[in-house]
């Protein structure tokens, strides 16, 4: 699956170079690097030990659901499929783009509100049932990029327009989420209550921590992740709001005086 993302990624981006349509390189190595980076946490280390180890599987879903994604963002895919496709394929793809589901998934408050509820789960015995499961520890390695990149992408290719007060919703959905994610990691570090009901590997290696200890590891590398994930978040919708602002700003500054006093009254009519 992953040499037929990278296989695919670049035979757009050479399709979009022979259509007139720039590469920019550096956002072809963050793709290649976020594929990169993702298969390294499904069969190197992480992978191998993500059943025994609790700390491994944390930082599995921290690079599956917020570093890869990132770096494929980056990659602007968005952008190279509409330089490769055709008249008709970028239609479809504006349409999903612009879907109800997308523009959910696409809103930047969504991000931090998903991080949080699938930090809970580490709560619960679900985690224990999600890493040692063959099944679902598949599922997870699937559904959790995906999703992230759904997440990312429209947040990092900037697809959708936006008004300052809807940025600022945002920003403020954004900036409580930042608090928030940080308690599911809190409770794991620091109660010595073991949450996810998974037993200790028969014959374990020396170097295995111990439950408790590998739960307080966890609840570390948990705290990062939900700190990590919303800080490109309020860093991008900082960034969006100036800009949005500025281009606002220059609008009116370019009315006419009869247009800038008709559009007051206008508002001073809407205001009673």
């Amino acid at each position: 699956m992953i040499i037929l993302l990278a296989g695919g990624y670049l035979g757009a981006a050479v399709i979009g170079v022979r259509r007139g349509v720039g590469v920019v390189w550096p956002a072809v190595l963050a793709f290649l690097a976020g594929l990169a980076l993702y298969g390294w946490a499904c069969f190197g280390f992480l992978g191998v030990y993500s059943a025994q180890l609790r700390w491994a599987f944390s930082t599995r879903i921290a690079i599956m659901l917020v570093v890869a994604p990132w770096l494929l963002g980056l990659g602007r895919p968005v952008a190279v499929a509409q330089a490769a496709l055709a008249e008709r394929g970028r239609a479809g793809l504006d349409r999903f783009l612009q879907s109800r589901p997308m523009r959910i998934v696409g809103f930047a408050g969504f991000e931090p509100l998903f991080t949080l509820a699938f930090l809970l789960v580490f709560l619960t015995p679900a985690a224990g049932f999600l890493r040692t499961v063959p099944a679902a520890e598949a599922g997870v390695s699937i559904l959790v990029p995906l999703i992230g990149l759904l997440m990312v992408t429209p947040i990092a290719e900037d697809t959708r327009p936006y008004a300052t007060y809807f940025v600022g919703l945002e920003f403020l959905i954004a900036f409580i989420a930042l608090v928030a994610d940080a308690i599911p990691g809190l409770v794991l570090r620091l109660t010595d209550t073991i949450y996810d009901g998974v037993a200790s590997a028969g014959t374990a290696p020396g170097w295995f921590q111990t439950r408790l200890q590998d739960q307080h590891l966890s609840g570390d590398i948990l705290w990062c992740l939900g700190e990590a994930a919303d800080l490109p978040i309020l860093a991008i919708l900082f960034v969006r709001w100036a800009r949005i602002d500025r281009r606002e700003s220059k609008a009116v500054d370019d009315l006419s005086d009869e247009e800038f006093e008709r559009l007051s009254r206008e508002h001073l009519r809407q205001g009673r």
